[in-house]
């Protein structure tokens, strides 16, 4: 089959509905057959690298996973419990072949006895249940499992919690799951975007994949778009893109912006102005204390206060506390309340410096990782807005 020529290539087969195994052959044509030196090969040439927010590469996990013996399951981790996310669920509901194909390669590469879709409630079950049913006989058989779509139900150990015990609730690590994971055997769980890049790497190779994006960041992302942009939605962008050409893509500014929120709920806040001088690369975000993280981009209207939206989304994470342990039952809320009191102006003196206290005391000391994400949201949100806002638009928050 003819590859892509350019954009889209994740989203080709988008349209209204699913589409059916047979349409994604005729599209990309069969699935190859790889050995697991082939497959690490043509990943590792291509640079993927994980789009579940670690942004690990790619191969070397699956290089981890294969040289351990009696390989458990692959997981597709479709949790997408960013509230901010919906590029997973997109690729699930119309190109879920693509996703299973990638799925496929990697329980092939790694030896998998088993290989399981994890998703949230609510989101595209019923169509990754017919593309389950369309997948040819011989396959590795496919198990759909669907868990609470609560924010740390998606992390790794969380799922593989749930695939255990049915409860989905992160736990400590080290060891990681591909260590240690399902049955207490080596699992590889990857998120569904970087399935559906295996899935196109394996067919049309890395020099391919390297066309788009920049050395340093080859090929695409999938980033959902939203806040005060004429079309908010889910878009494919070549990395290396600056940011405000992003957003002249999805048709502009809707109002004036005073920031963009880089990442999702665990990620950072840019100015408008150093958004404006940021691309789409690791490097780029990076010197401006940034990372794609989710694949999420949020503008924030000049109008809103960027305080009230940051203390709105400091409790967000206060709320969605696994329950474990003090950093997160305590922690965190005493850090959303202080947030409210700066957003509605009724903190007292020293509050911004007590905050950033309480975050240092929380930071790297839960059971999961939930309440070092929401300890760099916190900051970054004071680094930008803690210095002061007009009367006229606290308490607005971003509807």
């Amino acid at each position: 089959m003819s590859p892509p020529a350019g954009l889209p290539r994740l989203l080709a087969g988008v349209g209204r509905g699913m589409e059916s195994r047979a349409a994604h052959e005729r599209r990309h044509g069969p699935l190859p057959t790889l050995s697991t030196t082939g497959l690490i090969e043509v990943v590792e040439h291509s640079g993927l690298r994980g789009r579940g927010g670690a942004d690990f590469p790619t191969a070397a996990k699956l290089r981890a996973v294969a040289a351990r013996r009696k390989v458990s399951a692959v997981v597709v981790n479709g949790s997408e419990t960013e509230p901010a996310s919906s590029k997973d669920v997109t690729l699930l509901k119309h190109v879920p072949h693509l996703v299973l194909d990638g799925a496929m390669l990697c329980a092939h590469a790694v030896d998998a006895e088993a290989v399981f879709v994890r998703m949230s409630e609510g989101q595209a079950v019923r169509n990754v249940e017919t593309a389950i049913a369309e997948r040819p006989a011989g396959e590795l058989p496919i198990a759909l499992v669907v868990g609470p779509d609560r924010y740390v139900a998606g992390e790794e150990s969380a799922v593989v919690h749930q695939l255990e015990s049915g409860v989905a609730k992160p736990t400590l690590t080290p060891p990681r799951p591909y260590e240690k994971g399902y049955r207490n055997r080596p699992t590889l769980i990857q998120n569904v975007e970087t399935l559906a890049q295996i899935g196109l790497i394996a067919r049309y190779g890395p020099a391919w994949y390297r066309q788009l994006g920049t050395d340093e960041d080859p090929g695409t992302a999938l980033l959902t778009v939203s806040g005060a942009v004429v079309n908010p939605g889910v878009y494919e962008m070549s990395f290396g893109t600056p940011l405000h050409a992003l957003i002249d893509a999805v048709g502009g500014p809707r109002e004036p912006l005073q920031a963009v929120l880089v990442g999702g709920y665990f990620g950072n806040w840019l100015s408008i102005e150093d958004a404006w001088h940021t691309r789409l690369a690791r490097e780029s975000l990076r010197e401006h204390g940034a990372s794609l993280g989710a694949g999420v981009l949020i503008a924030l209207p000049a109008r809103v206060s960027g305080l009230a939206e940051s203390a709105r989304i400091a409790s967000y994470l206060a709320d969605q506390s696994a329950g474990q342990c003090g950093p997160c039952i305590y922690g965190l809320r005493a850090i959303a309340d202080a947030m409210q009191e700066l957003a509605d102006g009724s903190a007292a003196p020293g509050t911004v410096e007590q905050i950033r206290r309480w975050c240092g005391e929380v930071d790297g000391r839960g059971a999961c990782h939930h309440p070092n994400g929401a300890v760099r949201f916190v900051l970054s949100s004071l680094r930008l807005f803690a210095a002061g806002e007009p009367a006229s638009r606290r308490r607005r928050q971003y509807a």
